[in-house]
C-alpha cells in the first residue's frame, strides 16, 4: 500500500526504520534463537508481533499519534528476526538438494498470497470511492481484517508437525534440533562474522530490501489513487508467485551443474533488475513529489493516476508488475545460494539469520533516506547503484558453488539420541 496505508508517510517510515533496526539484531540472533527453543513457539509468537503492528495503526486513525505505532516497530523488528529465521532453516533444510529451487518458489508463493489478499482488502473497500477524494488513509476495516488474518496465521504455526516426523520425498530424514546450548549457539553466531562466505554475501543482503521504500513509498504510494494502490499491491505479489515458479526451473535444472545455475540465474537477475531501474527512472523524471497536507495530488502529469484510466495507468502498473518479479527472482535466488552451502538445518538458521539481519539494516538505512525527504530522484539512483556493487561479490560466491554440500546429513532424531558417538549428547544426559 506504501505508508502503511497512510498518506503521510512520516510515522510509517519512522515506525519501519525502528523495525528494521532492532531486526538487524534479531536477525543475526534469530538463527540463535530458534536452534534453542524450536521452530513452533518461536514463529507462533513472532507471528503476533505482526498483529500488534497493524492494529497500532487503528489507533493512529482516531487519534493522529504516531507514539504508539512508532513503539510497536522495535517489537515487531524482533519478531520478525526470529521468524525469519525459523522459516529460511525449514525452506532450506526440508528438501532435498535437487528440490530446493522449487521448495524456495513454493514458499514465496505461499507467502506471496498474503500479499494478493492485503491487496485485494483495500481494493475491494475502496472501489466505490471511484477517483475522487483518494488521497486518504486506509479505513479501520483494513486493519481489522489484517489483524484477524495475521492472529490466525500465527496461531497455524502451533500446527506444525514434529520436526522429527518430517521425511523428505527420497525417504531421508530431516532433524531439525540437536543438542545445543546458549554458550555453543553465541560462539556460533560470533563465527558468522568471521565466514568470508557469509561476508561475501552482504552487500546483496543490503541491497535485496533497500528497493521495498522506494517502490511502495515514492513509487505506488505517490503515483496512484487509494483503490490502484491496493490492486498494484495485489499484481504485485501475484506476479511475483508466477516468477517464483518460473525461477524454480533454473534452480533445479539437474542438466546443469549447481554452478552453472547459480550463474545463469545471477546473470539473469542481473539484467533484469538493470532493465527495471532503466524504465523506473524514465517515469521518475515526471515527477519529483506526492500529495502531503499543502499539496492534494503530486506533480505527476494530470495527478493521481487511477485503473480506470486506462491510457495513463497502463505503463506504471505493468512496471510495478515488473517490479515484483524481479524481487521474486532475487530474492529466490538468494536463498537458493544460501542454501548451497550447506544441509546443516542449524547452520542454515544461522545463514538465514545473518542474511535477513543485513537485509534489515539496508533497509533501515533506506526508510530513513525517505523519512529524510530525500529526493525521489535519489532514492532511484542509490538502489540501482546498490546493487550492481553487488553483483562482483555475488557472482564469487556463485562461481565457488559445489555439486553437492553433503558434508552435513541429517538424520533421525533416534539415530542422534542412540549413537554412542555424540559425547556431548550422553554427557548431557547423564548430568540429567
Amino acid at each position: 500500500m506504501g505508508g502503511a496505508g497512510q498518506i503521510d508517510r512520516t510515522v510509517s517510515n519512522n515506525t519501519n526504520t525502528g523495525i528494521y533496526s532492532t531486526f538487524i539484531v534479531f536477525g543475526v540472533l534469530g538463527g540463535a534463537i530458534v536452534n534453542l527453543l524450536g521452530i513452533r513457539w518461536t514463529i507462533c509468537a513472532s507471528g503476533l508481533t505482526y498483529a500488534l503492528y497493524s492494529s497500532s495503526y487503528i489507533f493512529y486513525n482516531h487519534t493522529k499519534n504516531g507514539g504508539f505505532s512508532i513503539a510497536t516497530g522495535p517489537i515487531l523488528g524482533i519478531g520478525a528476526g526470529v521468524l525469519w529465521s525459523a522459516q529460511g532453516m525449514v525452506m532450506m533444510s526440508y528438501p532435498a538438494e535437487n528440490k530446493k529451487g522449487l521448495c524456495i518458489s513454493v514458499f514465496w508463493i505461499i507467502f506471496n498470497l498474503g500479499g494478493v489478499i492485503g491487496g485485494i482488502v483495500p481494493f475491494v473497500i475502496n472501489y466505490n470511492n471511484g477517483k475522487e477524494n483518494q488521497a486518504k488513509p486506509l479505513p479501520d476495516s483494513c486493519y481489522i481484517v489484517f489483524v484477524a488474518l495475521q492472529v490466525l496465521g500465527a496461531l497455524c504455526a502451533l500446527a506444525l508437525s514434529p520436526p522429527e516426523r518430517v521425511i523428505r520425498c527420497d525417504g531421508s530424514h530431516v532433524v531439525l534440533m540437536r543438542y545445543t546450548n546458549v554458550r555453543q549457539e553465541a560462539l556460533e553466531t560470533v563465527k558468522l562474522f568471521f565466514n568470508p562466505w557469509v561476508l561475501l554475501l552482504i552487500p546483496l543482503s543490503l541491497a535485496s530490501n533497500f528497493f521495498y521504500t522506494y517502490q511502495y513509498g515514492p513509487y505506488n504510494g505517490v503515483l496512484f489513487t487509494l483503490r490502484t494502490r491496493g490492486l498494484n499491491s495485489m499484481l504485485y505479489w501475484a506476479s511475483q508467485m508466477v516468477a517464483a515458479y518460473m525461477v524454480s526451473f533454473i534452480h533445479d535444472r539437474e542438466q546443469l551443474t549447481r554452478r552453472q545455475r547459480g550463474l545463469v540465474s545471477l546473470g539473469l537477475v542481473a539484467l533484469l533488475t538493470n532493465v527495471m531501474w532503466g524504465c523506473t527512472l524514465v517515469v521518475q523524471l515526471r515527477y519529483t513529489r506526492g500529495a502531503d497536507e499543502d499539496n492534494l495530488t503530486n506533480d505527476y502529469p494530470g495527478g493521481l493516476i487511477d485503473f480506470s484510466e486506462s491510457s495513463r495507468a497502463a505503463g506504471p502498473m505493468m512496471l510495478f508488475c515488473f517490479m515484483g518479479m524481479v524481487d521474486a527472482h532475487l530474492q529466490s535466488f538468494a536463498y537458493w545460494l544460501i542454501g548451497t552451502m550447506t544441509n546443516d538445518s542449524q547452520m542454515l538458521a544461522r545463514y538465514a539469520g545473518f542474511y535477513k539481519g543485513m537485509q534489515s539494516l539496508g533497509a533501515a538505512v533506506a526508510w530513513q533516506l525517505d523519512a529524510q525527504n530525500a529526493p525521489l530522484m535519489t532514492q532511484v539512483i542509490v538502489n540501482w547503484v546498490l546493487f550492481n556493487l553487488a553483483i562482483p561479490f555475488t557472482c564469487y560466491v556463485a562461481s565457488r558453488i559445489k555439486d553437492s554440500s553433503e558434508e552435513a546429513v541429517d538424520r533421525p532424531a533416534d539415530d542422534w539420541l542412540m549413537d554412542t558417538r555424540t559425547s556431548k549428547l550422553d554427557d548431557y544426559y547423564r548430568e540429567l
